[in-house]
């Protein structure tokens, strides 16, 4: 009998805080795109980013499997944690294409960072041998004439929530329960993160 390939929508991050508008897309293309399951790949250092105000690794890591539990198409994943940095993409597709062989992996962008997707490391590589799933952000309309075929623009409800709102918010002592999960926030409140 043939093994299943599972679909596996890889949504890299920071996530720093991770929140509804994460939570919200990844439940849209679990349901509406065909993936067996999201992983959250929590990030240890993003190349294109500075490092202001970046939660620990496990302390986002710890928000991120908070947020996630009880629905069991989402996973929280630490497997760039064990990768050399800074952390590429081709990279890490590389290797959890060896350690996951019966996963056939899609990478979750958004549009702001396809308009940038040239200065990936790597990227006509992550091209060629990917399938990438492009949600929209706003200000960044995506250009949809010449897409290669394995690139498909997800038709996700536009969510602007950021997690550098939650953490300016949070600094403001601004109660903004509604845009964390419940458990996210109450850990963010009883350990004072972000203050």
């Amino acid at each position: 009998m043939e093994e299943k390939i599972i679909k596996t929508g890889l949504f890299g991050g920071s996530f720093n805080p991770i929140h509804i508008g994460h939570l919200a897309l990844a439940n849209y293309l679990c349901e509406f795109y065909g993936l067996d399951e999201l992983w959250f790949l929590v990030s240890p250092h993003n190349p294109l980013k500075e490092h202001t105000d970046l939660l620990d690794d496990m302390q986002r890591l710890e928000l991120a499997r908070l947020a996630t539990e009880g629905y069991p198409r989402f996973k929280v994943s630490d497997f760039e944690f064990r990768l050399p940095r800074p952390s590429y993409m081709v990279h890490t597709l590389e290797k959890l294409k060896a350690a996951y062989p019966d996963h056939s992996f899609y990478i979750i962008i958004g549009s702001d960072n396809w308009k940038v997707f040239n200065q990936w490391h790597e990227y006509e590589r992550l091209l060629k041998e990917n399938h990438i799933l492009i949600y929209p952000r706003p200000g960044f309309p995506i250009e949809t004439e010449p897409l290669p075929k394995n690139v498909q623009i997800a038709d996700a409800p536009l969510l602007d929530v950021s997690s550098t709102f939650i953490r300016k918010s949070i600094r403001e002592k601004k109660d903004i329960r509604f845009f964390l999960p419940p458990a996210v926030y109450r850990t963010i409140i009883d350990k004072q993160l972000y203050r």
